[in-house]
């Protein structure tokens, strides 16, 4: 409770001392910072991410699999489509976008055991990982060869004929 009240004083205390910025419009700018204690989060639990708990190996691989099959095209990727959490995932996403195709995808980061079963699914060591109807496409090279080919534009007329 002590270090909550020196938090608090801190940040006071930062914005007494915040200053004119020259040729900014308002004299005084202040932000202000609310601390919560240790595990309060500040929301009701009814609001917090729901994330299903995949425990071993083979759980995870038979999840990969069921999402393979159940959606047309899938990205396991590093982050996610609004917020990609590194180049290669968001340069697959962008290339999905630009062919202006629906996909589903899967944050590997909040999955440690997903982000290592796709690996031996599809014995690929790498993601982001695409699959189109079931089947392993590529990763971010072999995407991005495929589109600058005129290859992915063709596979999704495919998809979209079928």
């Amino acid at each position: 409770m002590m270090s909550l009240n020196i938090l608090k004083t801190a940040a006071s205390r930062a914005a007494l001392h915040t200053s004119r910025i020259p040729g900014a419009h308002s004299a005084l700018s202040t932000t202000f910072r609310s601390f919560s204690q240790d595990g309060d989060s500040g929301s009701h639990s009814d609001f917090e991410p729901k994330r299903k708990q995949v425990n071993d190996e083979d759980e995870a691989i038979d999840m990969v699999r069921e999402h393979v099959q159940n959606n047309k095209v899938m990205l396991y990727m590093k982050g996610n489509p609004s917020m990609p959490m590194c180049g290669f995932s968001a340069t697959v996403v962008k290339v999905l976008q630009d062919e202006g195709v629906d996909f589903s995808s899967v944050n590997v980061l909040d999955y440690p055991s997903i982000r290592e079963g796709v690996k031996q699914y599809s014995q690929w060591p790498t993601i982001p990982q695409l699959y189109v109807n079931g089947e392993f496409i590529g990763g971010c090279d072999i995407i991005t060869s495929m589109a600058e080919n005129n290859e992915l534009e063709d596979l999704f007329k495919e998809e979209k004929s079928v």
